[in-house]
């Protein structure tokens, strides 16, 4: 280590104290304390403890403070390498990022940061590493998600305007009802229960690849299910068929869950088996049909995900009954969260107004 380092002379020890007192960043403070010690002609290693440092860090800090006074005591952190785009080239690759690439012409049909790095440099000439790409991107508000699918005949027109006009729809739909009369909204759909099961994510130690078993058998049965989200409540059967045999069977049962003297209005999509003049409502229940090819507006869907990825993959069935039991233990599981079904199937725009 090299000689010590001379202190600037315009502060005395006690004005170097009086800043450390009246200061509120504590690291600012004790290495005020121990310049003032070194202002005292303490000894350089007996000042630099009064800080919590070794006489090197000491020494570094007097050079700070003898070049910018009080301030040059305070940490600086280092922010980082600073964004090379300008705003309008970050709004651009916004843009290019949600739009998507074109297979013909880009070659890929999803963005990696590979992709985009090329992107950049060829239209902005900036050249980022593959890492700093993803980082510029996370900093852009993108997150590296899966997708939802969404059928390709779909009309995104349609989808939006069932959901604006929901609260007209229902007015439309519901028959005339005595005044206060309290409506549920429940929403309805079927899954494949079945042998030929799933596979889930799981937790496992980095570089192992766990396995589960996969029955290659095809028993299956249907679980129709429904929920009342706003009260939390469900109503299913697990059944050998979908038809509209089953879905009467399913209606009814749905309107033994309804609360006496609400009215419900059931939500499904337009399967052959629930636009049937078959299909006798009971009188507490109004039907409405989702747009076609709009899975996504039909929370059961996700529902179906939460039993799947809870409770019904990664096993084997041996017999009919086995899927049916367990069709069964997992619906009943998720009725007794009614939490759980709020925070699925709440849709704002088809709960305006409720709870």
């Amino acid at each position: 280590m090299g000689s010590a380092v001379k202190l600037r002379e315009d502060y005395s020890a006690g004005d170097l104290r009086r800043l450390a007192k009246r200061c509120k960043d504590a690291n600012q403070s004790r290495r005020l304390l121990s310049l003032a010690a070194v202002r005292e002609g303490k000894d350089r290693a007996e000042a630099a403890r009064i800080g919590g440092m070794d006489r090197q860090t000491l020494r570094d800090w007097v050079h700070r403070f003898n070049a910018r006074g009080p301030d040059g005591l305070l940490d600086h952190h280092y922010e980082g390498p600073k964004i090379r785009l300008t705003p309008a080239q970050l709004a651009q690759l916004s843009e290019i990022v949600e739009t998507g690439p074109d297979p013909k012409r880009d070659g890929v049909v999803r963005w990696r940061r590979i992709d985009l790095k090329a992107v950049i440099e060829e239209r902005f000439g900036v050249a980022y590493h593959e890492r700093s790409v993803g980082k510029l991107l996370k900093a852009l508000g993108f997150s590296h998600i899966s997708a939802r699918p969404r059928h390709p005949g779909q009309d995104a027109r349609v989808v939006e305007a069932f959901k604006k006009n929901f609260a007209a729809i229902l007015k439309v739909h519901l028959p005339p009802l005595p005044e206060g009369t309290p409506i549920e909204i429940w929403f309805e759909d079927e899954a494949r229960i079945g042998q030929k099961n799933g596979l889930v994510r799981q937790w496992a130690r980095r570089g192992t690849r766990p396995r589960q078993p996969a029955d290659q058998r095809y028993e299956n049965a249907y679980l129709f299910g429904a929920i009342c989200p706003a009260h939390g409540k469900g109503a299913a059967l697990a059944l050998p068929y979908a038809d509209t045999e089953m879905m009467q069977l399913h209606v009814d049962e749905i309107a033994a869950n309804v609360a006496t003297g609400a009215h419900a209005v059931l939500i499904f999509d337009r399967a052959g088996w629930h636009t049937t003049p078959g299909l006798k409502m009971p009188a507490n229940i109004t039907p409405i049909w989702l747009p076609s090819r709009s899975p996504e507006l039909n929370p059961v869907e996700n529902v179906w995900q939460y039993l799947r990825q809870n409770w019904l993959s990664n096993r084997v069935f041996e017999t009919y009954d086995d899927i049916i039991d367990a069709a069964c233990e997992a619906w009943n599981k998720l009725t007794a969260l009614p939490d759980v079904i709020r925070s699925i199937g709440m849709r704002d725009w088809a709960h305006v107004g409720q709870s």
